[in-house]
C-alpha cells in the first residue's frame, strides 16, 4: 500500500486464510463445553456462479469429488450453495471437504466469487447456530437464527465469548450478516 492510499484512507483487502477453517474442530469442542451446542454434520459454501465452461467443469468436478454428500441450491440473492452433509461426529472430515471446495474455486481463479462458508450446530433446546467464515474478511462470526426473521443475539454473543482465542473473529458486529435460509442451517 502506498502513501497516497494511506492518505486517502484506502486499505488493502484482507487476504483470506482458508486454513483457518481447520481450527473449527477444536473450536467446536470449546463451543460445546461453553454452550452445549454440538455439530449437526452439515456445512455449506456460498459463491456467485460464473458463466462459462471452465466454471461449469470445476463445479462438476467438485460435485464428483464429494459424491452424494453434496447438494446444490440457489438462494434469492444470486448465490449458489454447495451443502455437504457428514456424520455429526465427523466434523474434521466436513471441514476438510469445505476447505477443498473453497480451495478449488480459489485455485481456479474464482476466489472473488466466494461469499462465505458455514458449519451448523444445534443446542439441547433445539436452538441453531452457524459459525460463518467470511471469505473476503478472513474472519468468523456466529449466526443464531430465531423464529421468523429474528436472531438470538444472546446466543451469538455467548458463542463469540466461547470462540474468542479459538478462531479469528470478526470484530465489527455490523459485518455479522444474517444468512437467512442458508442450506445446512
Amino acid at each position: 500500500m502506498g502513501w497516497l492510499d494511506s492518505l486517502l484512507g484506502r486499505s488493502k483487502p484482507v487476504k483470506p486464510n482458508l486454513d483457518a477453517l481447520f481450527a473449527l474442530p477444536s473450536a467446536a469442542v470449546t463451543l460445546q463445553a461453553a454452550t452445549g451446542l454440538v455439530p449437526t454434520g452439515s456445512g455449506s459454501v456460498a459463491f456467485r456462479a460464473a458463466e462459462g465452461g471452465a466454471f461449469a467443469t470445476l463445479e462438476r468436478d467438485v460435485k464428483a469429488l464429494l459424491g452424494e454428500r453434496v447438494e446444490e441450491s440457489d438462494d434469492g440473492y444470486g448465490y449458489t450453495w454447495l451443502t455437504v452433509r457428514r456424520s455429526p461426529d465427523a466434523l474434521s472430515d466436513l471441514v476438510t471437504e469445505l476447505h477443498a471446495v473453497n480451495s478449488s474455486l480459489e485455485d481456479a481463479g474464482f476466489g472473488p466469487s466466494l461469499l462465505c462458508s458455514l458449519v451448523s450446530f444445534t443446542g439441547p433446546d433445539g436452538g441453531q447456530l452457524a459459525v460463518v467464515y467470511l471469505y473476503k474478511r478472513g474472519t468468523f462470526y456466529p449466526f443464531a437464527p430465531a423464529s421468523g426473521q429474528k436472531r438470538d443475539n444472546a446466543l451469538e454473543l455467548q458463542a463469540r465469548g466461547a470462540l474468542e482465542g479459538e478462531l479469528p473473529l470478526e470484530k465489527d458486529l455490523s459485518r455479522w450478516f444474517p444468512v437467512w435460509g442458508a442450506p445446512g442451517l
